[in-house]
């Protein structure tokens, strides 16, 4: 029976990821979520209080997929630090590329949604970000021990890049090109190899 719960819930939530990916938070109406989960009002109710905590939940869950993936990825021993950093910043410009992605990043859909809209999913989304930068940190720091990243403030660096890279979707969302994740993957490899202008 509880194995059950979990999937109900874990299907509401996958399915949410779904249209929210595509559409925004604000613009999945409940009922749109429960046609498309097939599931009752009354067993939304039963896992989630309100949307804004089914948000939270979705955030979470959603990260807690993200840093497995990552850190499987940046576990590969058959790469340097370097080459596991940039083959992911390469998969996030595959990602953005795709229209219909079920890899979509909630940081770059929802950051600005749902900052000013609710405390506690703009919580659960700096909660997430920190955590994924600790890992990127993490990778970079295991880069300058290799020898294949140059010397820097692991997590500084790991700050910036990131900032980078959401600036960059975003506005890759305007200009309906990768040329500015591209810019930034130039950017990113010069940082990773020659260190970062620390004045």
């Amino acid at each position: 029976m509880k194995s059950e719960t979990q999937d109900t819930r874990q299907h509401i939530l996958d399915t949410g990821y779904q249209l929210i990916a595509q559409q925004g938070f604000s613009n999945v109406g409940l009922s749109q979520l429960l046609k498309h989960a097939d599931v009752p009002k009354g067993s939304f109710y039963h896992y989630f209080k309100s949307k804004e905590q089914f948000g939270e939940a979705l955030i979470q869950d959603y990260f807690e997929n993200y840093k497995m993936r990552l850190k499987a990825r940046f576990e590969d021993s058959d790469l340097s630090a370097y080459d596991r950093l940039v083959s992911y910043w390469q998969c996030w410009i595959d990602i953005q590329a795709q229209e219909c992605s079920t890899q979509r990043c909630l940081v770059v859909k929802l950051t600005a949604e749902v900052a000013d809209l609710s405390e506690m999913m703009r919580v659960a989304l700096l909660d997430g970000v920190e955590s994924v930068l600790g890992l990127i940190a993490d990778c970079i720091e295991a880069g300058i021990k290799d020898g294949s990243i140059a010397e820097m403030d692991s997590y500084r660096a790991a700050e910036h890049l990131y900032n980078l890279w959401v600036g960059a979707s975003l506005l890759c969302k305007l200009t309906q090109t990768q040329t500015g994740l591209q810019r930034v993957m130039k950017t990113t490899q010069t940082i990773l190899k020659k260190g970062m202008d620390e004045s």
